[in-house]
C-alpha cells in the first residue's frame, strides 16, 4: 500500500487481545481479524478464500509442521498469522494485509479509503418495491439474507422505507398480512433461508385464505450449493408453491426489477402472496447502469368494473319486489361501504356484516343490525329469518357467517370464485360492490318499490339486545371480570377511528357480540385460518400503517386476545418497545384456553390439557419497557384502561377475566 493514502481507524484495546488471540472488527466498511501473535499485531481480511468463513473468529494452532497458523473456524484453511500466507501447496495468495500501529490509547489499521458502495441487483429491487409503495418490512437480518438487507438500510437511511426488525419471523408474516388487510398494499416479511423463511407459513396462509395482500422476502444459500443437502437448504419455491400467488427465484441473469414487480403486482391485484427467493450470492452481483427500477405507472388498471346490465335489471327487480329485503357487507365490501349504506338507506333495509366485516357500519347507524353467525347478535339472526331477500355484498358464505342459503340471494362481488362458491345463490352479479350499489340505488328510482320501512323494527331489537348486555355486564360469579363488562368498556373509551386487532379464541366471539364499532374504527382478525396468536403481530403490522399511510396516521391501535394467543408471540412486546409502537394490548386472562374447554364440555369430553401457567403480564410489560396495568375489578378497568389508551407507547392492561361468563 505504499504511497497510498490510508485512514487510520482503532481496531483494539491495547490490553484487550492476549498472546496468541485473534478477534473480528469492522471498520471504513471492511472486516478485518485482528490477531495478537509472537508479541506482535496484525491486521487482515476476515474472510476465508473458502466459503468466506470469519478468521476473527479462528484461533492460532501449532500445525503438523511445528510452526502456528491461524485456522479459519469454518473449514480449517490456515494462514500464517501476521503474513496471511497460506501453507504450500494452496493456489491463492493469501489473505490482503494492512499496516498496524500502535498508539497510546489502542491499536490501529490503516485502510485505504472505503470505496463509494456499488450500486447491486438487491438495490435494483428494493428501489422497484419502494416505487411500488411498499414501505415498510419486517424481519430478520440473518446470514443468508445479508446483501438485500443492506439495499434496505440504504432506502431506511434516505427516509423511503421503514424496517422492523422481530423477534420471530411468523409476528412478521401476520403483520404483513394485517397491513395487507387495512391498506390494500402489501408489506414484506423478510427472512433467511430454511428455518426463518419456513416460519412465515403460517402467517402467510393468513394473508392467502382472507385475501390479503402480502410480500414474502426469503434468503437462500447460494446457488452453487442449492440443492446438495448444504446447511438450511430447503426448496424455498416449493415450500411456499401452495400458498403463494407468485413464487420465483431471483438468479444472477434474471430481471430483477421485473421479477419484484410480478411479486408486488401479483399481490394487489390478485390479494394474495408475492414470494421471491434471494440466493444468497445474487444479492451482492453489481447492477449495470441498464438496470432501472419498476413501479406502477402504465402497470395498472382500474378495477371498479360494473356489472353487466342484464345483470343489474334482473337484480333492480329482485329488489323492487322484495318487501324485507336484507344486506349483508361482508369484508370484500369495504371499499364499497358508503354506496352500500346509500342503497340500504333508499331501501329503509336492515345492514348486517360478517364478523370479518364487523365494523364497516356503525352499530348506532338506525339500520345497522350487527354482526352475523357465531360472533354475532340476535338483532341480524332476527332478521335474516324474516327476509325476504338477501343482497350480500362482498362476502363468501363462510359456515361461521350463517348466512341461511334457502333465501333467494342476490351475491355481488369482483372476484368470480367467490360468487357461489359453497352453494348455487339466486342471482349472482361479478362486479364492483361499490359501482354496483351505486348503480341500484340509481335503477330503484324509476321503479315501484315494494319494501317496507324497518327502521323501528331495528331499534326494538337493538333495545332488547342492550338490555340483555346490560345484565351480563353486570354477572359476578366472584373469579374475575365478564367479558360483556370488559367491551362495555372498550366501547366507550376506545377512539371513535381506532385501529382493532382481535385475537382467535373467546375473546372473538366476546368481541363480536359486545363491542359496538363506530363506523370509523377497522378491525382486523384472522378470518379464515383463524389463528391464535394474530392479534398483537397484527397491532404491529397496523401501526406501521399509521407511520407510512396518510390515511392512518395519528390512529390509536388496539390490540385484543386471550393469555394464550398473547403466549404465542408475547416477546414481540419487546419489538413494540424498541419501535415506539403506541399499541394498547387488551389481554383476557383465564389461565386456560377457555374456548378449547368449552368445545370439550359442549362436546361431553372431559376437559383437559387447557390450564395455563402464566407470568403476570402486567409486570411482563413493564419489565420490557412498557406501561402495564393489571385489572381485577370493574373500577381498576375504566382506570387502567383509559390510563392505557392515553398513553403514547406500548402498554397492556391484564383483565382477570371468568371464563364462564363468556
Amino acid at each position: 500500500m505504499s504511497g497510498e493514502t490510508l485512514d487510520w481507524h482503532k481496531v483494539a484495546e491495547l490490553d484487550e487481545l492476549a498472546e496468541a488471540r485473534v478477534k473480528s472488527a469492522s471498520a471504513a466498511g471492511r472486516s478485518l481479524a485482528i490477531v495478537h501473535f509472537d508479541g506482535q499485531y496484525a491486521a487482515m481480511d476476515n474472510h476465508c478464500p473458502h466459503q468466506g468463513g470469519p478468521l476473527g473468529e479462528g484461533s492460532i494452532e501449532k500445525g503438523v509442521d511445528g510452526k502456528c497458523w491461524l485456522r479459519c473456524p469454518w473449514h480449517g484453511w490456515d494462514f500464517d498469522p501476521l503474513t496471511g500466507k497460506p501453507p504450500g501447496g494452496h493456489a491463492d495468495s493469501g489473505q490482503e494485509t494492512f499496516p498496524v500501529e500502535m498508539r497510546e490509547d489502542g491499536v490501529y489499521a490503516g485502510l485505504p479509503p472505503a470505496p463509494e458502495r456499488p450500486r447491486t441487483v438487491s438495490d435494483v429491487m428494493v428501489e422497484t418495491m419502494v416505487n411500488w409503495g411498499v414501505t415498510s418490512v419486517f424481519g430478520m437480518v440473518g446470514h443468508s439474507n445479508l446483501g438485500f438487507a443492506d439495499a434496505m438500510r440504504v432506502q431506511v437511511e434516505a427516509g423511503k422505507l421503514n424496517y422492523y426488525g422481530i423477534r420471530h419471523e411468523g409476528a412478521a408474516a401476520f403483520a404483513a398480512s394485517a397491513y395487507g388487510k387495512l391498506t390494500g398494499i402489501p408489506a414484506a416479511a423478510f427472512t433467511i433461508a430454511g428455518p426463518g423463511a419456513t416460519n412465515l407459513l403460517t402467517g402467510m396462509w393468513d394473508a392467502k385464505v382472507d385475501s390479503a395482500p402480502a410480500l414474502a422476502l426469503t434468503g437462500q444459500v447460494q446457488e452453487q450449493v442449492i440443492g446438495v443437502h448444504a446447511f438450511q437448504d430447503i426448496d424455498l419455491e416449493a415450500a411456499f408453491q401452495a400458498v403463494a400467488a407468485y413464487s420465483q427465484t431471483v438468479h444472477p441473469g434474471s430481471a430483477h426489477a421485473q421479477l419484484m414487480t410480478g411479486a408486488i403486482k401479483t399481490a394487489i391485484l390478485e390479494q394474495g402472496v408475492g414470494h421471491l427467493v434471494l440466493p444468497d450470492n445474487t444479492q451482492t452481483l453489481p447492477a449495470t447502469d441498464a438496470q432501472k427500477a419498476q413501479g406502477p405507472k402504465g402497470r395498472m388498471a382500474n378495477r371498479a368494473v360494473a356489472p353487466p346490465e342484464e345483470d343489474l335489471k334482473a337484480a333492480a327487480e329482485m329488489i323492487a319486489s322484495a318487501r324485507r329485503p336484507m344486506i349483508i357487507l361482508g369484508y370484500g365490501a369495504r371499499d364499497g361501504v358508503a354506496a352500500a349504506t346509500g342503497l340500504a338507506e333508499a331501501l329503509n333495509a336492515p345492514v348486517a356484516t360478517t364478523f370479518k366485516a364487523k365494523g364497516l357500519i356503525a352499530d348506532a347507524h338506525p339500520l345497522a343490525a350487527g354482526v352475523m353467525g357465531r360472533s354475532g347478535t340476535p338483532i341480524a339472526s332476527w332478521f335474516m329469518n324474516e327476509a325476504d331477500l338477501l343482497i350480500v355484498l362482498g362476502a363468501s358464505f363462510s359456515d361461521h357467517t350463517g348466512i341461511e342459503p334457502s333465501k333467494p340471494i342476490i351475491q355481488i362481488d369482483r372476484d368470480p370464485m367467490m360468487l357461489a362458491k359453497r352453494h348455487p345463490v339466486t342471482l349472482p352479479v361479478l362486479g364492483d360492490v361499490g359501482v354496483a350499489a351505486t348503480q341500484l340505488k340509481d335503477a330503484l328510482e324509476s321503479l315501484q318499490v315494494a319494501g317496507t320501512d324497518q327502521r323501528g323494527e331495528i331499534g326494538e331489537r337493538w333495545a332488547m339486545w342492550r338490555q340483555e348486555k346490560t345484565t351480563r355486564v353486570a354477572e359476578d360469579n366472584g373469579r374475575g371480570l365478564p367479558a360483556a363488562a370488559l367491551f362495555d368498556a372498550l366501547t366507550r373509551l376506545a377512539p371513535t377511528n381506532a385501529i382493532i386487532a382481535v385475537d382467535v379464541g373467546n375473546n372473538t366471539y366476546s368481541f363480536g357480540r359486545y363491542f359496538e364499532p363506530t363506523g370509523e374504527q377497522r378491525i382486523l382478525m384472522s378470518g379464515y385460518l383463524g389463528s391464535i396468536g394474530f392479534g398483537f403481530p397484527a397491532a404491529m403490522g397496523a401501526w406501521a400503517a399509521t407511520q407510512d399511510r396518510d390515511a392512518f396516521k395519528g390512529r390509536k391501535v388496539i390490540s385484543v386476545s386471550g393469555d394464550g394467543g398473547f403466549g404465542q408471540y408475547a416477546m414481540e412486546f419487546t419489538t413494540a418497545v424498541k419501535y415506539g409502537m403506541n399499541i394498547t394490548h387488551v389481554l383476557m386472562n383465564n389461565s386456560e384456553l377457555g374456548k378449547i374447554s368449552k368445545e370439550q364440555r359442549a362436546g361431553e369430553f372431559p376437559v383437559w390439557q387447557t390450564g395455563l401457567v402464566n407470568p403476570p403480564f402486567a409486570g411482563f410489560a413493564r419489565a420490557c419497557g412498557g406501561m402495564g396495568h393489571i385489572a381485577k375489578t370493574r373500577e381498576d378497568l375504566e382506570r387502567h384502561l383509559a390510563d392505557a389508551l392515553a398513553h403514547d407507547g406500548p402498554s397492556l392492561v391484564e383483565v382477570i377475566t371468568d371464563p364462564d361468563l363468556l
